[in-house]
């Protein structure tokens, strides 16, 4: 993938949140009487500025595009006109002002879900969680599951997804305990096996969670029998045709779809001996893969798909799909518990239970951006909706200079009866700019060691 293949989908994302965010504050500031006078997407000098509506309100794009902000007419940052005092926003009653502050964060989450209900209402491809061989020597192998087991919950939480049980178990995980995972195999055999998550490390320096278990997606054993041919391919040009089974690859015998896949990716840009049965007579052609980049890694590819494609599929995939109602359901749910994990993380991070490796700054975002992009429009969807989650928690954070340190505040005035000094509001604003410059810090920290180990 190019630069342009990462930094397009996330400049794309990083606009779209910000204008939800700060959209947010827009309307329920105008709902409440307060006068706006920008709408920036972006800090620092205007690049384009226009003017729209009754009030003249400017719209703004600024130079540094990471954020964006909505000015209010406020006595604390400008005389105001006595016929326009009424509009200013620090002359609102704190209600008011708690709402315009929480709407940007309460805007962020709606978005996700949002995002959450179309992909529920319309449909969406799923990988099945249908487990292969455990790893040897592994928590799954001692747990006892076997190839083709299909998981049905954890801990009596129902799972559709390979998705859903990689999420089940990261939200064990922190408990550090077994959990019981239900089981199907393909004789209709129900079983519950055991789980120990006690070794399991929650940390994006490490594997992945199921990695770490020993857990595995499942693979069919489908036949190396070639099915349909890319047109210009490296198959088609060394004469191979749809229907042709591979036997061996140099001096290695093929014995399913797998095999094949494993030679052809390790070999771009060689030339590859390939016998196989046409018609019941074999055949030898030299196949060159092309090479392909992906994550980093040049692969080769000879542009063939497996035969029994629809079968493996089906194996494999499950479309998940809600009506109306129960979409809207779960996708409210999906987006509370993961504002709610992420809040457990953050905490937990704090107190020194989960490394500070999990945080991620933008050059980790935008490679997630690049990547889901790839994968497909459902995936990239999924992508924004989880980020908006993140970006709604994160400005809900009780940090001067966010929404959350403003709404503290409003609490504060709430509790004493009276706003908070100007002083206090000044020396915690310098807090605030030093922890975010610090979190900051830590992101980009985290961003070059992910890009220096990979």
């Amino acid at each position: 993938m190019s630069l342009l293949d990462y930094l397009i989908p996330f400049a794309l994302a990083l606009g779209i949140l910000i204008v939800v965010h700060e959209f947010g504050h827009y309307i329920v500031a105008r709902v409440c009487g307060v006068k706006v006078l920008r709408f920036s997407l972006g800090f620092g000098r205007p690049l384009f500025v226009w003017r729209a509506g009754k009030d003249g309100t400017e719209w703004a794009l600024s130079v540094f595009p990471l954020g964006g902000y909505v000015k209010m007419l406020d006595e604390r940052e400008a005389p105001v006109a006595e016929e326009e005092l009424h509009r200013a926003f620090n002359r609102q009653t704190v209600w008011r002002r708690i709402a315009i502050v929480a709407a940007g964060p309460l805007a962020n989450f709606a978005l996700a879900i949002i995002l959450y209900w179309g992909l529920y209402s319309g449909g969406v491809e799923e990988l099945r969680p249908r487990l292969g061989t455990p790893i040897a020597a592994s928590a799954a192998e001692r747990s006892g599951f076997s190839d083709g087991e299909l998981v049905r919950s954890v801990d009596g939480h129902p799972v559709a997804t390979w998705q859903e049980f990689r999420w089940q178990l990261l939200q064990h995980a922190f408990e550090r305990r077994t959990v019981t995972v239900e089981t199907i195999n393909p004789r209709d055999e129900i079983a519950f096996r055991p789980l120990e998550l006690a070794g399991v490390s929650v940390d994006q320096g490490e594997q992945d969670i199921s990695a770490q278990l020993g857990l595995r997606l499942y693979r069919p054993n489908v036949p190396a029998v070639l099915g349909a041919l890319s047109s210009g391919g490296a198959a088609e040009r060394a004469g191979l045709k749809s229907g042709d089974k591979v036997l061996r690859i140099g001096s290695k015998k093929i014995g399913g779809w797998s095999d094949l896949v494993e030679i052809v990716r390790d070999a771009p840009g060689a030339e590859l001996e390939v016998e196989v049965l046409r018609d019941n007579v074999p055949l030898v052609s030299k196949v060159v893969p092309t090479s392909v980049e992906e994550k980093g890694r040049t692969i080769g590819r000879i542009g063939v798909a497996v035969a029994d494609a629809d079968i493996r599929r089906d194996l494999m995939f499950t479309i998940v799909q809600y009506d109306f109602v129960d979409a809207f359901v779960k996708s409210v749910a999906q987006t509370w518990d993961t504002a709610a994990l992420s809040v457990s993380v953050l905490g937990r991070m704090i107190v020194g239970e989960v490394s500070v490796k999990n945080l991620s700054g933008p050059v980790t975002i935008a490679d997630f951006a690049g990547q889901s992009a790839k994968m497909g429009w459902a995936h990239y969807i999924k992508f924004l909706a989880l980020i908006s989650i993140s970006l709604g928690v994160l400005n809900l954070l009780p940090v001067p200079v966010l929404d959350g340190g403003h709404l503290l505040y409003y609490v504060i005035e709430i509790i004493k009866g009276g706003p908070v000094s100007e002083r206090v509001m000044e020396i915690g604003q310098q807090i605030g700019m030093a922890l975010l410059a610090a979190l900051m810090a830590f992101a980009f920290y985290n961003d070059i060691n992910r890009l220096v180990a990979s």
